[in-house]
This record gives C-alpha cells, structure tokens and sequence, in this order.
C-alpha cells in the first residue's frame, strides 16, 4: 500500500466551446483509443443537435438528463456470518455522476440510429424527458 495515501483529485479542465464540467466529464467517457478530436465532435454534435430538436440551451437539457439519470440508492453485498445480504446504500456525488455519465454514454453506443452523434443526442433527450433505456437502468438499480 502507498504510503503517501491517496492521489490528489486533479482539477477538470472546462471545455472551450460550453465551458461547463460536465461537457467535459462526458467527451472523457466518449473517449476511446486517445481520440479526443473525435470525441469532442461527437459530444459537441450531439449537444447542437439538442438544441436544435428541443430549442433550448444543451447543456441545461444535459444536465436535466444526468439529474434523470443519477442513482440516489444503490446495494452492495454485505456478508454477515455465512449469508450475503444486499444493502442499500446511498451514492456519493461523484460516484453519482459517473455512473450516470457510463449508462448514458453505455446507452447510447446500443442504440440503433446511424451516427454515435445521433445516438447521444436522442439519448441526452429521451433521458432529460426521463425516457430512455439509461433512465430505466436507474429505476432498476
């Protein structure tokens, strides 16, 4: 074990275009192989054509879709004697909202439309009108 404890959190560098957080929370989870270009406009395509389908701001859509999407509950084994019960227990923020950000974005690359861009969008909407098989993942879990 390090002896140092844990690694600082380092601080979320705001993207340039909507300077919000959780835009950038969310190109890292697109994010595959280090292609970061191609995550940023896949992400920025899916938040204009949010804006374009619902008329409002995108990251205020995006950001009622991820309040949808967040778990506020979650079980966890806990064994007492020779059984495994589950537990209930409530999520940190944090934990909260990457877990919302991996159903999402887990979501959306399931979905059937052509493009990853319109299948982020439409899930973003279907979610923030608390559609969507992200937000059905919550109510399961």
């Amino acid at each position: 074990m390090p002896r140092k404890g844990p690694a600082p959190k380092r601080p979320l560098v705001l993207d340039p275009v909507y300077g919000s957080p959780l835009v950038t929370q969310l190109i890292n989870k697109v994010l595959v192989d280090g292609k970061k270009s191609t995550a940023e406009r896949i992400v920025y395509g899916a938040l204009e054509g949010a804006r374009a389908k619902s008329g409002g701001d995108p990251v205020a859509s995006l950001k009622k879709a991820m309040e949808n999407v967040k778990p506020s509950l979650e079980v966890r084994s806990r064994r007492v004697g020779g059984a495994t019960y589950q537990v209930p227990v409530e999520v940190k923020p944090g934990r909260s909202t990457a877990l919302a950000l991996r159903w999402l974005v887990g979501y959306s690359k399931a979905r059937r439309e052509k493009t990853m861009t319109e299948r982020l969008q439409n899930e973003i909407l279907d979610a923030s009108n608390g559609l969507g098989a992200a937000v059905k993942r919550r109510e399961d879990t």
